[in-house]
């Protein structure tokens, strides 16, 4: 069972918080500042944080980026009133993974979560199984019942990055940003390039589909009929 974080000065959001988190099969332990925060986590293993930002001792901003440089990896999503994109911006270069603009949806709240842990399971191990398909980061081999694919570093993180969120939409500029790196000279054409590579080398394995968004970008997506 996964064990949440819940940091937030407000305790009747705190209480609803916890209480939708443990009526969703969630361990939840709560705290009212960082300060009892960074207690907490020496104290016990956490899988995710969910902390406000403006809270008294020491605000979410402080929290996340002291646990960065502590070298914590948990999943942390914050949540607050504050909606500027200078505020938003802050949060990320602290170190938060996900951002949410209060009052808060429950509903909104746990997929979040969910999403969250699911991307921290996959970094952890390394892997990705679609349907038969195997993708294994540390050998950047991607394999099917006996068959088996060593792909350029490149074409590895592309095909990684694409089915670690199925049916999400990105764009050629965010692939180049992460894969290629912001200071990389290559244009948008190199993603086109290395899209088409993958999919004439997977053309025939039947768990999933690189599909082109026109006028927006790439997704993969599994197959209906996976064998």
């Amino acid at each position: 069972m996964f064990r949440v974080l819940v940091v937030e000065d407000d305790k009747n959001l705190q209480k609803l918080m916890e209480a939708v988190l443990k009526q969703n099969g969630y361990q939840v332990l709560s705290a009212s500042d960082g300060e009892e925060a960074l207690d907490l986590l020496d104290r016990h293993h956490v899988d995710l944080m969910i902390s406000d930002i403006m809270m008294p001792e020491m605000d979410g901003y402080e929290l996340t980026d002291s646990l960065r440089k502590a070298d914590y990896q948990l999943p942390i999503l914050m949540v607050t009133a504050k909606e500027s994109m200078e505020d938003k911006k802050q949060g990320f270069m602290a170190g938060t993974d996900d951002y949410m603009v209060k009052p808060i949806d429950m509903d909104e709240m746990l997929l979040r979560v969910a999403a969250l842990l699911r991307r921290a399971r996959i970094m952890n191990e390394h892997r990705i199984t679609v349907g038969k398909t195997i993708l294994d980061y540390d050998t950047l081999s991607v394999k099917r019942e006996g068959e088996q694919v060593t792909l350029p570093n490149k074409e590895f993180s592309l095909l990684f990055k694409l089915l670690s969120y199925p049916r999400q939409i990105f764009t050629r500029q965010q692939l180049m940003d992460e894969i290629w790196g912001l200071e990389v000279e290559s244009d948008e054409r190199t993603v086109d390039v290395h899209i088409k590579r993958l999919r004439e080398r997977f053309s025939n394995w039947p768990d999933f589909d690189i599909l082109t968004v026109r006028g927006l970008g790439y997704k993969a997506e599994k197959r209906e009929n996976e064998v």
